[in-house]
């Protein structure tokens, strides 16, 4: 735990982590359950066993010690309890007064609850990644963004789109704004990500491809991820649009982009 922690914080992580072990069956861990425990749950040895850290810190982290702890120990007791990833977030906001890091990426599902709010809304949105990777979109974004539909999951990337596929950039009026304050934008997300090797080859890959990535990418620039305004050229015509970014609750790394055209 971070010095500066308060008393009452210091006692309030090793309160949750007692009770994660007091929980947890040692047969959910892959351990052995015995026919002796007198101890409920998982004993503190086995959990610094699992964890690989050592006994003594691990305990005298779990009775609330003013001691410093990283990100990187309290990662490996999220893999010894094999915590979702709400008990994640609440370990690190316990133990350091902020969320975890992003953790590696991987394709995520989309709940059926989170898909039908998405095919309700009448405007084109789409659910993303913090690698910026589609999984799921509307039919009227279907519709707008006509490479949703036609190309495989896998390729179904923003940035890769913005920067390699010609027809995507036909559809934004305003390229070169968009695509560098886009690429900003991504940058935010990249750092979170310290250096996962899926958003490392992203990156590879269009620096290969793309003399436009690779010039702006070099300049380091960064925005917040948010709202703003994009002009797309439609078969009717240039269209003004606001877009606005909301998270997937219980999803950290899923972001909703909803469009409403002006």
């Amino acid at each position: 735990m971070p010095k500066l922690l308060r008393t009452e914080d210091r006692r309030a992580v090793a309160a949750f982590v007692r009770n994660l072990r007091s929980r947890t069956k040692p047969e959910e861990v892959g351990l052995a359950a015995g026919v002796r425990r007198r101890t409920p749950g998982l004993r503190r040895e086995e959990v610094a066993q699992l964890a690989g850290v050592g006994i003594t810190w691990y305990t005298w982290f779990e009775q609330g010690r003013n001691i410093d702890v990283s990100a990187d120990f309290l990662e490996r007791l999220c893999r010894a309890f094999r915590l979702s990833e709400t008990e994640r977030g609440h370990l690190f906001t316990l133990a350091q007064h902020r969320p975890p890091p992003n953790g590696r990426w991987r394709q995520r599902d989309v709940s059926t609850t989170v898909l039908a709010v998405l095919n309700s809304l009448p405007a084109p949105a789409y659910i993303m990644t913090t690698r910026w990777d589609v999984v799921a979109c509307n039919a009227a974004a279907g519709a707008m963004f006509g490479e949703f539909a036609q190309l495989p999951n896998e390729d179904r990337n923003i940035i890769r789109l913005i920067f390699n596929a010609p027809e995507f950039r036909q559809l934004m009026v305003d390229w070169e704004n968009d695509a560098r304050r886009t690429l900003a934008r991504f940058r935010v997300e990249y750092a979170r990500a310290a250096g996962d090797p899926a958003f490392e080859a992203l990156v590879d890959e269009l620096d290969a491809s793309s003399p436009d990535f690779r010039q702006w990418w070099s300049r380091q620039d960064v925005a917040p991820i948010g709202d703003g305004v994009k002009r797309m050229r439609l078969p009717r015509g240039e269209v003004s649009f606001e877009h606005a970014v909301f998270a997937v609750e219980g999803a950290p790394d899923l972001r909703l982009v909803a469009y409403s055209s002006m």
